[in-house]
């Protein structure tokens, strides 16, 4: 298995991959220095006062790299101010100017402050949203006329020692690489590789790249085909990881730990970003979290090597046999855990999705609600809900032989007793088992390990029945002593999440010192992140800036307020134009600032009301849902 065939150096041993240094002013990225973590100011960067504050409320929170957005040359000269004032209170943070449209205020910044951030989508290229059918000329045109555009700020921040980010978002790809590419991670990677090489051109190289979407599998497919694109090339710039938009609470936190953990768990990543929707002080402490995950160096390495090769760009889910309503083309099922009670009542089932209306002698069911429940020794004496299936023990199960009921046994017990029907097949991944032992016929292999490096294990499983061609559906048990909620959504976010990217994996079943909602919501969480299974509305929400144009924390909490009912729905929820609607590409729905109190409401890319009253917009939102036939009634 060649190394050039691949993202990352060892599938099956997590190595970091190996970048060149870049000096952003006292700090250096990449190489071996540590994962750095930054945020971005909500302020006004014209408000030098509440800039200042904020900043220095991150940089105390734990952030490395404090960006400001700088839309015109006035913002982009108010950084020097900033700056003079964060050093005169003991700050020397370095810091970074976001630049979208406008060329002549990064160049201005790029003399005053640390780093500069460009995007090669909106920087010199053009958006208009136009479908053009470029000719080979026409298109070599244009590149040139880029760099000619861009060719100044290089050169610049070549004389100033000034760094550069070359951020590529999913969303703001411009008409030029749309029209040949698509909006494909391959697109992503030609935009930023573009700009990467007007700079090589000058003997620049003081860079860092990054390749950001809201759709995490479009997010770490494109870092994986621009890290294999780099290593093609004799090229190993820093990456700056994120997930764009995550939103906010669980769903933000993760979102993102899926998208950058998917990365981190191979090795990828020289600074972070975690985006939610909440104060940015409160992005750090989540961003340190995850970091310290991998900060866990677990002496143990795995000795194999395959021939199979595993598609890393596309998303493709495995194929398996379908048993029950596990594998083939079902989507991924929940697991709950009712083991270790006592004894179990129907009140447990409403931890994970139900509830029993007595008068009605009816059982209610949410779109959140477990496939199977794991009794272990136990046993129950009521009706259950007939969508739902229950797994026993061996021992318990052949004594009570239910209908709804299926045995978990291990190979030993299965070989023992060879109970016929379709079985739960427990694979400890951490002893010494034979995969071309396993039986095949009617068997759900539940796959765990205890190691902390859970990825490469399960990888390495993965590819075993690859080489059998073994299609047995496969759950990923996960179990954490974890009791901190944040941390437990961090690192089974991680852990599960790059593998339902891979498309390995037909069910879920996480087990930590906590609640059954807990556990539950994280469960669908995770599968709704991946793009695995849809269960609940999904909003797509950037963290603000000093372009956003109202409260996006209030805004985003009174539109899912009205419309978290909406199953399957995507709504974009942006604060300018620079994040709308290039950013919310994936949405069916988008909120959109234009203008102080202004809002712009899109069906998709768009845009159907123009500048409604903010004070109207969810009215207005509500409506557009409503005409376009995708409006339900929500439960009372």
């Amino acid at each position: 298995m060649s190394e050039q065939d691949h993202f990352c150096k060892d599938l099956f041993n997590r190595e970091r991959f190996e970048t060149r240094e870049v000096k952003v002013g006292n700090t250096v990225i990449g190489g071996n220095n540590p994962i750095r973590v930054q945020s971005m100011t909500t302020t006004d960067t014209m408000d030098t006062e509440g800039s200042v504050e904020q900043s220095i409320r991150m940089i105390d929170a734990g952030c490395e790299l404090v960006r400001l957005t700088a839309p015109s040359k006035k913002e982009a000269e108010n950084l020097s101010v900033i700056k003079k004032e964060l050093l005169r209170r003991g700050y020397d943070t370095p810091l970074v100017a976001d630049i979208h449209f406008t060329p002549n205020a990064a160049e201005i910044a790029a003399k005053l402050i640390e780093k500069v951030r460009v995007n090669p989508g909106n920087y010199a290229d053009k958006k208009k949203f136009e479908e053009i059918d470029y000719t080979e000329e026409s298109y070599q045109a244009e590149l040139l006329r880029i760099e000619e555009k861009f060719t100044p700020l290089v050169l610049l921040c070549k004389e100033q020692g000034t760094a550069m980010r070359i951020g590529t978002n999913h969303g703001s790809l411009s008409d030029r690489i749309l029209s040949r590419f698509g909006d494909t991670p391959e697109g992503m990677v030609q935009s930023a590789m573009e700009f990467i090489h007007i700079c090589r051109k000058n003997n620049y190289h003081e860079l860092i790249i990054s390749m950001k979407a809201s759709n995490t599998l479009v997010m770490v497919q494109a870092y994986r085909l621009l890290v294999q694109r780099m290593k093609e090339q004799g090229m190993n710039y820093p990456l700056h990881l994120g997930v764009t938009e995550a939103g906010d609470g669980e769903d933000g936190r993760i979102k993102s730990a899926v998208g950058i953990g998917a990365l981190m768990e191979d090795g990828l990543g020289d600074t972070i970003r975690v985006s939610l929707t909440e104060d940015p002080e409160l992005e750090i402490p989540v961003a340190r979290k995850l970091i310290q995950k991998f900060d866990k160096i677990e002496e143990y390495k795995l000795n194999y090597s395959s021939n199979i090769k595993l598609d890393y760009f596309n998303h493709n889910k495995r194929i398996t046999k379908s048993l029950l309503n596990i594998g083939g083309s079902n989507t991924s099922i929940v697991f709950a855990d009712l083991s270790k009670k006592n004894k179990i009542v129907s009140t447990n089932f409403f931890g994970f999705g139900y509830s029993y209306s007595e008068q009605l002698d009816k059982w209610n069911i949410f779109d959140q609600a477990a496939d199977f429940v794991y009794l272990g020794d136990q046993t129950i004496d009521f009706e259950i809900p007939g969508t739902i299936r229950l797994v026993q023990n061996y021992q318990t199960w052949e004594k009570h032989r239910r209908s709804d009921a299926y045995p978990f046994c291990t190979l030993k017990e299965y070989r023992q007793n060879k109970p016929g029907g379709i079985v739960f097949l427990y694979v400890d991944l951490d002893t010494e088992y034979s995969a071309s032992d396993l039986p095949t016929e009617d068997t759900v292999y539940v796959v765990e390990t205890k190691r902390q490096q859970k990825t490469q294990v399960i990888r390495k499983f993965q590819y075993e029945l690859a080489e059998l061609n073994n299609t047995s559906p496969v759950i990923l048990k996960l179990n954490y002593e974890l009791e901190e909620l944040e941390n437990l959504q961090l690192y089974a976010s991680s852990d599960a999440g790059i593998h339902f990217i891979d498309g390995f994996g037909d069910g879920l079943w996480i087990t930590a010192p906590r609640s059954l909602v807990d556990l539950n919501s994280l469960s669908f969480g995770i599968l709704q992140a991946t793009r695995t299974r849809i269960s609940k509305t999904e909003y797509i929400s950037c963290p603000s800036c000093g372009r956003t144009l109202f409260d996006l924390q209030e805004t985003t909490g009174k539109i899912r307020e009205r419309t978290s009912h909406l199953k399957g729905i995507k709504i974009g929820i942006m604060g300018c134009i620079v994040n709308g609607p290039g950013e919310m590409a994936d949405a069916d729905y988008g909120y959109v600032g234009t203008g102080p109190g202004k809002i712009n409401l899109y069906k998709e890319k768009t845009v159907v009301r123009k500048n409604v009253s903010e004070a109207e917009a969810v009215d207005a939102l509500i409506e557009l849902i409503r005409e376009n036939g995708d409006w339900i009634e929500p439960n009372k």
